[in-house]
C-alpha cells in the first residue's frame, strides 16, 4: 500500500480508500458480519482511511462501519458528512453519526454536497455547518474539517485559497480531469489534501471496457485499474475513494497501486488524442452548463444521456430515476434559449439531447 501525507494533518492515509456505499445486499438486507469482513481485510491489506455518509446502502452505511469498528485489525480513520444548511441540523448530524459509527471523534467531517459558491457562502455563514464544526473540533468531536463538493474546477480553486478546510473531497476521473484540474492543484499549492470520489465514472467505465480501452497501457489489466491508477498517481490526489461489494473486489482494488512516475503524464497524452476523434461526446460533467432560466437540471440529464451514447438506452431510465432522482419530464421545460450549449466547453447539443430524452420516454 502507498501511503500519502493528509495535506498538514501530520496523518498519513491510504491512496486507496474504502468508499462505504456499495456494501452488498441480498434479499435478508445487509449481512453486517461479511461487511466487517470485507472492511477488516481492507484495513490488513494497508487501507486506514474508510468513508461514508448519512443515506449511503439505505441509510444503513455507518452503522455497518460501526459494528466492523468495535475490532479492526490496525489504526483507522473514519470520513463522513452531513449535508445540513444550518448548524443546529448540523449538530444533530454529527451526534448521530458518532454513535452509530461506534467512535468518540470523526476524523474527517465534511461540509457535505456543496453545488455551487452561493451554496458555500451558505455554510459558512454565521451560525452555519461551519461554525458548528469548529465548536465541534474545539470539543474534540471533529479533528479535521473538510469539505466535499461538486463545484467547477474554478470554484474549488477559489474555495481552496480560502485555506479553511484540512481536505477537499470532489469527483475526478479520466472523463471529466480537465475541468477539475484548477481545482486540484490549487488545493495542492495551499497544501489541502484531495479525495477523489466517482474515479470509474460512476460505474461507465468498467462498464464499457471496449469504449474505455484506449486509457489503458501495457501494465494495466483491464480499465478498471487502469483508471484507479490514473487517479491514484497524482501527485496533488492524497486518497482515491473506491466502492467495494466482495472482499474479492477489495483485494483487487488493493493491487492497483503499482505504477511509473510517469504513468499520469503518459495516461493524459493518450487520452487526449483519443480524445479528438471521439471522446468529447462523452458529457464530463464539468456543470458550466447549469443555471438554466428553467431551473432544468442540466448537467444530471447529460451524464445519463452517456448512457444512451454507450448504446444502453435502458440504463438512462434507470439513471434518472434511481441514481439523480429527478422527473424526466423536467427536459419539456426547455425554452431552448440556448444558454447551456454557450457554457459548455465541449460544444455538446444539448437542447437536442434534451429533446432526445423527451422523446425517447414518450
Amino acid at each position: 500500500m502507498i501511503f500519502k501525507e493528509f495535506g498538514t494533518t501530520g496523518k498519513k492515509v491510504s491512496a486507496i480508500g474504502f468508499g462505504g456505499m456499495r456494501f452488498p445486499k441480498d434479499k435478508k438486507g445487509y449481512n453486517y458480519d461479511y461487511c466487517a469482513e470485507m472492511i477488516h481485510e481492507a484495513n490488513r491489506l494497508g487501507i486506514n482511511y474508510f468513508d461514508t455518509a448519512p443515506f449511503y446502502n439505505d441509510d444503513k452505511s455507518e452503522e455497518i462501519f460501526g459494528n466492523a469498528f468495535k475490532n479492526m485489525p490496525d489504526t483507522f480513520y473514519v470520513s463522513t458528512k452531513s449535508a445540513a444548511r444550518k448548524g443546529s441540523e448540523l449538530r444533530k448530524s454529527l451526534e448521530k453519526s458518532l454513535i452509530r459509527l461506534n467512535v468518540e471523534k470523526i476524523n474527517f467531517f465534511h461540509v457535505w454536497c456543496v453545488m455551487d459558491m452561493d451554496d458555500y457562502k451558505q455554510r459558512m455563514a454565521t451560525d452555519g455547518p461551519y461554525e458548528e464544526l469548529l465548536k465541534a473540533k474545539s470539543e474534540g468531536l471533529v479533528e479535521h474539517i473538510c469539505i466535499s463538493t461538486h463545484c467547477t474546477g474554478d470554484e474549488i480553486a477559489e474555495i481552496a485559497s480560502k485555506q479553511k478546510f484540512d481536505g477537499i473531497l470532489l469527483g475526478y476521473n479520466i472523463t471529466n480531469y480537465k475541468y477539475r484540474q484548477a481545482g486540484i492543484k490549487a488545493a495542492f499549492k495551499n497544501n489541502i489534501a484531495v479525495v477523489t470520489m466517482n474515479p470509474l465514472g460512476g460505474g461507465l467505465i468498467p462498464d464499457n471496457p471496449n469504449y474505455f480501452s484506449y486509457i489503458k497501457n501495457e501494465t494495466d489489466t483491464d480499465v478498471l485499474q487502469a483508471a484507479i491508477r490514473f487517479n491514484a498517481s497524482h501527485k496533488e490526489i492524497t486518497v482515491v475513494l473506491t466502492g467495494m461489494d466482495s472482499i474479492e473486489h477489495v483485494r483487487e482494488n488493493c493491487n492497483n497501486l503499482d505504477f511509473s512516475e510517469d504513468y499520469v503524464k503518459n495516461t493524459i497524452t493518450r487520452i487526449d488524442s483519443y480524445t479528438k476523434e471521439s471522446h468529447d461526446s462523452l458529457c464530463t460533467g464539468c456543470r458550466y452548463c447549469e443555471y438554466c432560466p428553467e431551473e432544468i437540471p442540466v448537467s444530471k440529464f447529460m451524464l445519463a444521456y452517456n448512457k444512451m451514447i454507450l448504446g444502453d438506452a435502458a440504463a438512462l431510465k434507470d439513471n434518472i430515476k434511481y441514481h439523480w432522482r429527478i422527473p424526466p419530464e423536467l427536459v419539456d421545460k426547455c425554452i431552448e434559449c440556448g444558454l447551456c450549449e454557450q457554457k459548455c466547453t465541449q460544444h455538446i447539443p444539448i437542447i437536442d439531447r434534451l429533446k432526445s430524452i423527451s422523446a425517447f420516454y414518450k
